[in-house]
């Protein structure tokens, strides 16, 4: 496996480029969907989160990345550079938005190895769940399941900026969180943010900002919760 360097920063998304962008020098990176070995040529699909794009492997590629490419299986994590060119009318993809180009991979990297998976990584996968949900991590890299995860992070950018736009402040419970010392106990406080009216003792009432301090122990004999007032 190679190390990641800055020359190998990625250019462009797989399904970015397209016809407009034939003589251009690219950089892309993702995982192998498949290969296929042809003798003396050799297609590799890569695929990112916006699709796939094939990488072309000739009798120009330089010996040394031709027997690289022999050797990649799917899912190997890749990193590629090469001249973008038109495939040529008898080899057009109709079915693929980047059908019409290939890649003539000049410079390759195998930034990691994969095992076997227990199922292939397609749009329509009829593997029973209990076996994807076991490889989660696996599933999540089908199309299906990345625009499901893309509308959400959409969905939660809109809402996060109207909520920005009329003065809210964004806080992640885990910054109010702090472990004790004996590592048994979590302390976490929320704070409101409106002025209520509370007692600080028996025989004084005020407007206050009030903070909930909840100590929550490992233990559950020993949980308990702890209220605390500020002026």
């Amino acid at each position: 496996m190679a190390s990641f360097e800055k020359t190998d920063k990625r250019t462009h998304y797989c399904t970015d480029l397209s016809a407009a962008d034939i003589g251009k020098r690219v950089n892309v990176l993702g995982w192998c969907q498949r290969q296929r070995d042809l003798g003396s040529l050799i297609f590799i699909d890569i695929r990112d989160r916006t699709g796939i794009l094939q990488l072309a492997f000739d009798e120009k590629t330089d010996r040394e990345i031709f027997d690289m490419a022999f050797g990649v299986r799917a899912e190997y994590v890749l990193a590629a550079s090469g001249i973008v060119r038109s495939r040529g009318e008898g080899a057009i993809n109709h079915s693929m938005k980047t059908g019409e180009i290939e890649v003539a991979v000049d410079r390759f990297k195998i930034l990691s190895v994969a095992e076997t998976p227990p199922f292939e990584i397609v749009e329509d996968s009829n593997v029973n769940q209990e076996l994807r949900l076991k490889h989660r991590y696996l599933d999540l890299r089908r199309p299906e399941l990345q625009r499901n995860v893309i509308a959400r992070s959409k969905i939660s950018k809109l809402a996060r900026d109207y909520f920005e736009k009329q003065g809210f402040i964004d806080i992640e419970t885990p910054t109010l969180i702090k472990p004790t010392p004996e590592a048994r106990e979590t302390t976490s406080c929320r704070a409101a943010c409106t002025r209520a009216s509370s007692t600080l003792s028996r025989s004084r009432r005020s407007s206050t900002s009030s903070c909930l301090c909840i100590r929550v122990s490992t233990d559950t004999s020993r949980s308990r919760a702890a209220g605390a007032t500020r002026t």
